[in-house]
This record gives structure tokens, sequence and C-alpha cells, in this order.
């Protein structure tokens, strides 16, 4: 996909928000779990095996339900800098978790807090 039609598809709106601004929201809201759950976060730059996406940094949390993570926009990780999150040299081995799974692990976690 070129980034003419990536950048269309951000602009798709449903009538009150763009995908851009979802993705937005979804990212500060993550950031923000992650700030309010130290001890079960971190982030990295790099995948495990040293690659990454260019303006995008991995953030994650070990839930006791499992492993989450997002790429996030590399101008976001500065809101984590004083917020006790261990910063890791590469991203802990992917689990081969699934969006679903994500959803699932999160339910499963709030409901057990």
């Amino acid at each position: 996909m070129s980034n003419k039609n990536a950048e269309d598809i951000g602009n798709v709106s449903d009538g009150y928000h763009t995908f851009n601004e979802l993705y937005e929201h979804r990212s500060l809201l993550f950031i923000g779990l992650m700030k309010g759950n130290p001890g079960v976060s971190w982030r990295a730059i790099s995948h495990e095996d040293k690659t990454n996406y260019p303006g995008w940094f991995v953030g994650g949390m070990n839930l006791s339900t499992g492993t989450i993570t997002y790429h996030l926009p590399i101008d976001m990780w500065g809101i984590l800098d004083d917020s006790h999150i261990e910063t890791l040299l590469v991203a802990p081995a992917w689990d081969g978790h699934s969006s679903t799974d994500v959803i699932k692990r999160l339910k499963e976690w709030l409901c057990l807090h």
C-alpha cells in the first residue's frame, strides 16, 4: 500500500472520529494504563530480533493473564520518561498473541482488579 492510500484510510471517519484520531486515542489510553501499572510495563525501540518500524516503538505489559503489546508512535516515547517503566534494549520474545488475545487478556485482567 502506498503512503497516499494509508493517509486516505487514516482520514476515513465514522462521522465522529477518523481512524487516525482513534489510533491516537488508543495509543494514549494504553500509555496511561502503562503509567498506572509501571511494575508490569516496559518499552523498547526494537523487536526481539532487533528489527523495528521507523517512527514506532513497542510498549508492553506483562499481565497475570498474559503479555499485551502495541506499536506506539515514537513521538509519544517521552510521555513515559519519568514513569518508572523499564526501558529495554529489545522487546521480550513475542508469544504470538493476536488482537483477539489482547482483548481477552485485558478483559480477564480487568476482572481480576
